[in-house]
């Protein structure tokens, strides 16, 4: 919420929440985009399934994108900008990973309870961290992170500490372990298209209405009679929820987890989040495009010229996100449509 709005009274505050949370297309339209994206992104997987290189990439494509959606429940709906999200996608690794090799279960039965563990989780560490705002709830999030790094390093015993947990592999669908790269592109590919399809029914309930009020200015919207704490914790459990899936998504994928891989921030918990401001943070699309544009260039990037000067990747990738920053305010799907507004306006007349 900018100076400007904060001195208006908040009865006019109020009365303009409502704009933004309305206007929405109808339900059968709202299917229609929702299917049309995602042929559109199963596309790669189409022309590509006999390329284990490309397989591998579209498959991490796919996870990292529905891990950005999830993200972009609360950070993008909610307007509550996480990095501590690696605490929830560490608990689905985790949970999987001991599951699995110490219990012998499978990891089918392992997601939901981890990913409600995630849940429970989130919402015990939110509830005093929600009552910061802006940066200072950021950096909350980011000390929890940093918290469960070194927990795990330090609980050897359970975690396996440093030296992580191996899964053997033992290929079967009830081990989630398949010996063809396609496979696991098309259950990553399941599994953004729940998240984002999680996130086209949120934009239309009345949890999303409520995160978007939320998000465009709270104390607004608790005027308007919405238990403002109550909504950031219902957005934050459901957005832990699915990201503590892409968890045990991503540890069947890997097949070793180890502290670092789960809680380095630039990797996971700061990712998730840049994925979504690229593409278009607050969009139901954006997650998803930002993944299919910085992941693969990510990897052209590190087979390129790491090699040549380590670190130079990094360097570039990082330069790119301040840029798109800087002159793409409402990321990709933002600067689309305001080309498309663009045009109209240009050659069509005004309405």
């Amino acid at each position: 919420m900018n100076k400007t709005n904060a001195s208006r009274p908040l009865a006019e505050r109020a009365a303009a929440v409502a704009p933004e949370v309305s206007g929405l297309e109808s339900p059968s339209t709202a299917l229609w985009r929702y299917l049309a994206l995602m042929g559109l992104a199963g596309l790669p997987l189409v022309f590509l399934a006999k390329d284990p290189y490309w397989l591998n990439i579209i498959a991490f494509t796919y996870l990292m994108g529905g891990l950005a959606a999830a993200w972009n429940i609360i950070g993008g709906f909610g307007g509550q900008f996480s990095l501590g999200h690696g605490v929830f996608f560490g608990i689905g690794a985790y949970a999987t990973a001991v599951g699995t090799t110490t219990y012998g279960a499978s990891p089918w039965l392992i997601m939901v309870p981890a990913a409600l563990a995630a849940a429970a989780v989130s919402m015990l560490i939110s509830w005093p961290t929600f009552r910061l705002r802006g940066p200072f709830f950021a950096i909350a999030t980011m000390a929890f992170n940093e918290v469960a790094f070194v927990l795990t390093n330090h609980f050897d015993s359970f975690t396996g500490g440093p030296r992580g947990i191996m899964i053997p592999f033992k290929a079967g669908f009830a081990n989630m372990i398949f010996k063809e790269r396609w496979q696991y592109a098309v259950l990553m590919f399941a599994f953004v298209a729940l998240v984002i399809g999680v996130s086209v029914w949120l934009r239309r309930s009345r949890l999303g209405y409520y995160l978007l009020a939320v998000r465009e200015d709270e104390d607004a919207a608790r005027a308007c009679g919405i238990d403002v704490l109550a909504i950031k914790l219902k957005g934050m459990a459901l957005s832990a929820f699915l990201t503590a899936m892409g968890g045990t998504l991503f540890t069947m994928y890997l097949r070793f987890i180890d502290p670092p891989t789960l809680f380095t921030l630039q990797d996971v918990g700061v990712k998730f989040a840049l994925l979504s401001l690229i593409g278009g943070v607050g969009t139901v699309a954006g997650p998803l495009l930002g993944a299919a544009l910085i992941v693969p260039f990510e990897n052209f990037l590190r087979a390129e010229l790491a090699n040549a000067l380590p670190g130079i990747n990094l360097a570039i990738l990082g330069l790119l996100m301040v840029l798109a920053a800087l002159f793409m305010k409402r990321g990709v799907v933002g600067a689309f449509e305001d080309l498309v507004a663009w045009v109209k306006r240009k050659f069509g007349g005004r309405s």
